[in-house]
């Protein structure tokens, strides 16, 4: 095992696609848990399949045991797969939207899975370690098409002692496209330390974009404003058009507010309040 990131401050694991495992303190989060090996299928709903192209960093079995909880964005084949279902302990909690939360309890047992209205929070401690949990506002594709997908979230992620002061504030965006709603947050959700961005322009038939390019997903950080960003989600699968290269030069126009952490699957960052604090490789078997 890693040692502790130091106090108020986090170390994020690239695990591939949207996957990250989080430690903060006594704290382990696992985000929209995809273990899909390349060449496999992630069935995105009415039909539709993507091939997944890139090897995840772990192995659902190399997951730590004592993970706290799961921050699930939406129902996806490629948030929350078969290996997820199959493999994670039907006794962990799962933050996630009321849709995602009714089918994980009464289809497939995740008893402890928690559905979010969008503005509401649900907190987690162990120890001396606090996480509050705010569900905010997404929309995973555009005008009535919305329709036709799950309901997705963001998540405001504030670390912390518990009761005490937010030391530490990480936005995940989810499947989201630029809208009004992201103006609202950045409203409501001053000062974000890191901005975890989904990205890849995915692209289903008829040419309807229903995650974020590097255009989009540019708009979103220069609306909120975050001290760092880490894009992730942007060339797993074969709906993924945009590539992380786009976002990058987006990134180099002038004003752009925020710097970008460089984290390639299968390694770490750790970030506080003031940045980064440094990276290194993780290893299967060693999370």
């Amino acid at each position: 095992m890693q040692p502790a990131p130091p106090p108020g401050a986090a170390e994020l694991l690239f695990v591939g696609n949207a996957t990250l495992l989080i430690r903060y303190g006594e704290l382990t989060l696992l985000t929209d848990p995809n273990f899909l090996h390349r060449g496999q299928y992630a069935y995105l709903g009415k039909g539709l399949l993507s091939r997944r192209l890139k090897e995840p960093a772990l192995r659902v079995t190399d997951l730590p045991p004592d993970l706290d909880a799961v921050v699930l964005s939406h129902l996806h084949g490629d948030h929350w797969d078969r290996v997820a279902r199959r493999n994670l302990p039907r006794s962990l909690p799962i933050v996630t939207t009321p849709h995602a939360s009714r089918r994980l309890q009464g289809l497939h047992g995740f008893s402890r899975a928690t559905g979010l209205p969008t503005w509401h929070d649900h907190v987690l401690v162990r120890g001396g370690s606090q996480v509050r949990i705010t569900a905010l506002p997404g929309r995973h594709g555009p005008g009535p098409v919305d329709f036709l997908l799950p309901p997705v979230m963001g998540s405001l992620l504030e670390f912390g002692d518990p009761g005490g002061t937010v030391r530490l504030r990480l936005y995940i965006s989810g499947d989201t496209l630029m809208f009004p709603g992201v103006h609202e947050i950045a409203r409501l959700c001053p000062d974000i330390h890191l901005a975890v961005v989904h990205l890849g322009g995915t692209t289903l038939p008829g040419g309807l974009l229903v995650t974020m390019d590097a255009l989009q997903g540019a708009d979103l950080v220069s609306a909120l404003r975050p001290r760092r960003v880490l894009p992730v989600h942007y060339d797993d699968y074969t709906v993924m058009k945009s590539p992380l290269s786009d976002f990058l030069r987006e990134a180099e126009r002038p004003g752009f507010p925020s710097g970008v952490l460089h984290c390639p699957r299968g390694e770490r960052v750790t970030v506080d309040a003031s940045g980064p604090v440094g990276t290194g490789p993780a290893r299967q078997g060693d999370p």
